[in-house]
């Protein structure tokens, strides 16, 4: 018996050992030495990088913030035309990555671009050029970030204003706030905790944005991971860019964590959870709550959709000479490959800190899945710094470089350390609902260990597990960075083609591709809205 529990303790150890290899990669090259690269860039390039991803960060939250909440408010608290629709239609930006965004974005206000094109056909040859917002550079990457990620402020929050008790907002009118200083004294506060957890998320992605910054040419620390790297071969100086970056998130949520010092979000009323009843909009105001939500659905969603089916439909050579059996066929094996990996360890380190009870496991596993916060650039440079240096010292032995870096075999691994937050804490919230009873009934009836894990857990979790895959299916589809750095040669997906088109200015072409890959990322949203959006 007990040999059996030390395999699933040791089984659940190396996975969450494994896993912590790029933070730990990450941390250690601050006491290495880098080139003559990293004293010129300090003289130079830092102070900029640094700026700008800070002004990048503030920019994209605050929009985030104010969408996010807003939308979320509206479609809770109020009944309006169209708000059914609304609540469930707002998260398909999910769909929109931020690179594709920025596409459409300077597709349409660019010089004789689309808004040049609508107002000659509308109002005659002109010189509208000059009358025409360019929405490029730190501006462009703002907005491009905000309306693609604003779903995780929207989402949070909105389940969390689904879950305030009628009780507060009538303590509100008890005390006489009219409906904005309830808003803010009592609605905003008490949804804190979602409205940290979705802004920490817009956080970390836009600090790791790649696609959007690269395309607007802003020089960020993201970028300056990457042209550490690829421009100055320089891993350890792209690792100590990365060391900083890593502080930086962490500062983030310390500082958070301090703000709250003491405070209590949960209801301690004694008249228990009361439903909320929703307001019902009349005359201007119905029309007003209607016509913010449906701006949002049209910048976030309708408006690069429309833009990318425009150009797909005017130049048809481009969607005709794409390969899209080639391209669906490398997406769909990624796909499978990293969500059956992630699964199935996400299970079997999950089933290990089950039946072990260890607090260092259940330390040792929390510290692994943080590595979600760090930057797909970073953690396959994390990647690749370790395996060289395994291949370095081990060269008499193995040729680990032709196994790892640059084949779909080394991708899928950088994909299971980048998502295997996702995926251990879907598999653990649905473990936290199986009492340990009856595990033990299990146990008494004859179960091994095992069959209670194939026989009871597995069957129960079905439905976590579809869920899971959904939401892991749409983060790798959209992901481009580690695609980017870690694909074999000639090995493209749609992210990829449509960054590669971008890349060369080629928007056009970018457009079939684009489009091919926000229609797939819709229908896994739409698959997964009665989950998310559950009341």
């Amino acid at each position: 018996m007990s040999s059996r529990i030390n395999i699933w303790y040791l089984s659940s150890f190396l996975i969450s050992l494994f896993v912590a290899i790029p933070i730990l990669t990450v941390f250690g090259s601050f006491f290495e030495s880098t080139g003559s690269y990293s004293s010129v860039l300090k003289d130079t390039f830092l102070f900029e990088y640094i700026f700008n991803s800070l002004l990048l960060l503030f920019g994209v939250l605050i929009i985030t913030f104010i969408i996010g909440v807003g939308a979320a408010y509206l479609v809770s608290f109020y009944e309006f035309p169209g708000v059914n629709f609304y609540k469930w239609a707002l998260i398909l930006s999910f769909a929109v990555p931020a690179y594709i965004y920025s596409y459409s974005l300077t597709a349409f206000f660019e010089n004789y671009g689309t808004a040049f094109a609508v107002l000659t056909n509308l109002f005659g040859e002109g010189d509208y050029n000059k009358y025409i917002p360019k929405l490029d550079g730190m501006i462009g990457a703002i907005i491009s970030i905000s309306f693609s990620i604003f779903g995780y402020v929207y989402v949070l929050t909105r389940a969390s204003f689904n879950y305030q008790s009628q009780n507060l907002i009538d303590l509100g009118k008890n005390l006489g706030f009219s409906k904005s200083k309830s808003f803010f004294r009592i609605i905003l506060p008490s949804a804190r905790p979602a409205i940290i957890a979705g802004l920490s998320l817009v956080a970390m992605e836009t600090l790791s944005d790649f696609g959007s910054v690269s395309f607007f040419g802003i020089s960020t620390l993201t970028t300056g991971i990457y042209n550490a790297w690829i421009a100055f071969d320089d891993l350890v100086l792209a690792n100590r860019i990365s060391f900083f970056l890593l502080l930086f998130i962490l500062a983030l949520f310390f500082i958070e964590n301090f703000s709250r010092k003491k405070a209590q979000y949960h209801s301690s009323a004694k008249g228990g959870f009361k439903t909320k009843s929703k307001i019902k909009l009349q005359g201007y105001k119905s029309k007003i709550a209607s016509l913010i939500c449906g701006s949002i659905f049209f910048i976030s969603f309708v408006f690069p959709v429309s833009q990318m089916l425009y150009w797909t439909i005017i130049f048809p050579k481009h969607f005709n000479d794409l390969n899209i059996l080639e391209l669906i066929f490398n997406t769909i094996t990624l796909v499978i490959l990293s969500c059956l990996v992630l699964i199935l360890f996400a299970f079997v380190s999950n089933y290990g800190n089950r039946i072990s009870r260890s607090k260092f496991l259940e330390a040792l596993t929390t510290f692994s899945i943080s590595g979600y916060a760090i930057p797909g650039i970073i953690l396959a440079v994390a990647f690749i710094s370790f395996i060289s240096f395994v291949d370095f010292t081990m060269s008499n032995f193995l040729n680990l470089k032709s196994i790892f870096i640059g084949s779909i075999f080394g991708l899928v691994i950088v994909y299971f350390i980048r998502f295997y937050s996702l995926a251990n804490n879907g598999i653990k919230s649905g473990y936290l609902k199986i009492n340990y009873s009856i595990d033990e009934s299990a146990y008494l009836l004859g179960y091994s260990k095992f069959k209670t894990f194939t026989n009871i857990h597995l069957p129960y979790l079905k439905n976590s597990i579809l869920l899971i895959g959904i939401l892991l299916s749409i983060e790798i589809i959209k992901e481009l960075p580690i695609t980017l750095i870690m694909r074999p040669f000639n090995f493209e997906t749609f992210a990829t083609k449509a960054y590669t088109f971008a890349s060369q200015d080629l928007l056009e072409a970018a457009a079939a591709p684009s489009l091919i890959l926000i229609v797939i990322a819709s229908i896994f949203i739409l698959t997964t809205s009665k989950y998310i959006l559950r009341d």
